[in-house]
């Protein structure tokens, strides 16, 4: 197939809630986020453990949601468990990202049979830019620091110090001024690294360079283009996650008259719906901002279509309850999942944009590292295939001789006999 029509311009970026909405891309940021999820989960509720807190206590107040530990409350071990499980989170979302972006740049290629597995396989082979990117500008700004700080210790010397910081002083000014801009790239690198790493197949090296051009060259359309994706990217995920509130509240409905299952389903759907639905996680995320307090709005729209009646359950109903509880954590993971995939194919959709406007560089055409192995296949199978009938010419050639030898002995033969 063609590769799809782009205006390389910010109406490319309205396509990104549609692209997004795909199986293969939702899926994989579920697969992603579950994996991130449970690691974190395990390593916060290992620090509450190791603050002191039991099990018990700690699944009471905080449920699927350690995030709303208080780290203020916790040890130094207990915060270093939660920051170790929250950069893992963070680096299996990136992955996903960088897969979703295969994904998208194949499907924008023209190539709808890219599979899931496939772009997992890319990642697999390519997930160290993704991983080392971040970190060496993190390790370049913590360098930078380092400097500033044996600089600052030489200017204490007595009568020698002040003449140290002042003369050098330009030094320090622009050595501060590339700090701030690494700080910069550093928060760039954590969006757009995915992006470089899926579309154009960069090492470390490569993708730190990319951030560094695309933040020296492309400031004025980040900001652009990012004004124009956060809000269909609010837009999207309010439509998809009041797809799903709706199709909940009209099971509810449907299924709690009295007629059919009545208190059966108070018991069961309540129960599932106060294990998973994050109400102090989205009163907290509420009070920070007026987007969030909208979405606050839903989640208590959410919370209220049925609560759980009081009555304790039976057997059953506690198996059915804590099954139906994984269902729906599931379809909040697929909402939150594709949240992200709108944002993943944005900043896809971005970094190809960038790459034609500065160096006229249209990814779309370019061969991919999978099409030049393909190729190579090609050829190998064909000259195999040379070399088979070169084999089969010869052979032929040899059994034409061989039948001529037979023909004349037989022939000498004849003679002699008679």
């Amino acid at each position: 197939m063609d590769p799809m029509k782009l205006y390389f311009d910010v109406r490319d970026i309205f396509r990104a809630p549609r692209l997004a909405l795909s199986g293969k891309k939702v899926i994989i940021f579920m697969q992603a986020n579950l994996v991130g999820y449970a690691v974190y989960w395990m390593l916060n509720y290992l620090g509450a453990a190791v603050h002191g807190m039991s099990f018990s206590d700690t699944w009471a107040a905080y449920g699927l949601y350690p995030c709303l530990l208080s780290l203020d409350s916790l040890s130094g071990i207990a915060c270093l468990l939660y920051w170790m499980g929250a950069a893992f989170w963070f680096y299996a979302i990136s992955l996903g990202a960088t897969a979703v972006s295969r994904v998208t740049y194949k499907q924008l290629k023209g190539d709808e049979f890219y599979s899931g597995g496939d772009a997992w396989s890319y990642v697999k082979k390519h997930w160290h830019p993704v991983v080392f990117s971040s970190i060496s500008l993190a390790l370049i700004l913590a360098f930078l620091f380092f400097l500033a700080a044996i600089f600052a210790l030489l200017g204490k010397i007595p009568y020698v110090g002040e003449f140290l910081f002042v003369l050098p002083y330009f030094l320090y000014f622009f050595g501060s001024v590339f700090t701030i801009y690494t700080g910069i790239v550093f928060l760039v690198a954590l969006v757009y690294t995915p992006a470089i790493v899926g579309t154009y197949e960069e090492d470390t090296m490569g993708t730190v360079w990319h951030n560094f051009s695309i933040t020296w060259g492309q400031p004025w359309r980040i900001i652009l283009y990012h004004t124009a994706l956060v809000p269909v990217l609010v837009l999207g995920a309010y439509l998809f996650s009041h797809a799903w509130i709706s199709g909940y509240g009209l099971i509810n409905a449907v299924y709690s008259h009295e007629w059919f299952m009545g208190s059966k389903l108070l018991n069961v759907v309540g129960w599932a719906t106060q294990a998973v639905h994050p109400g102090a996680l989205c009163s907290l995320l509420g009070n920070i901002c007026s987007i969030c307090s909208a979405c606050y709005a839903g989640c208590a729209s959410c919370g209220s279509l049925l609560t759980s009646s009081g009555v304790a359950l039976s057997g059953t109903e506690q198996v059915a309850a804590f099954i139906l509880a994984v269902f729906l954590f599931l379809l909040i993971v697929s909402a939150v999942s594709y949240t992200m995939a709108v944002l993943s194919v944005g900043e896809t959709l971005m970094f190809i944009i960038f790459k034609k406007r500065s160096d006229d560089d249209n990814l779309l055409e370019r061969k991919d590292e999978e099409e030049l192995e393909e190729e190579e296949d090609d050829d190998d199978s064909s000259l195999d295939d040379d070399e088979f009938d070169d084999d089969s010419d010869t052979n032929a050639g040899e059994d034409e001789e061989g039948s001529e030898n037979e023909a004349d002995q037989d022939d000498s033969e004849t003679e002699d006999n008679s």
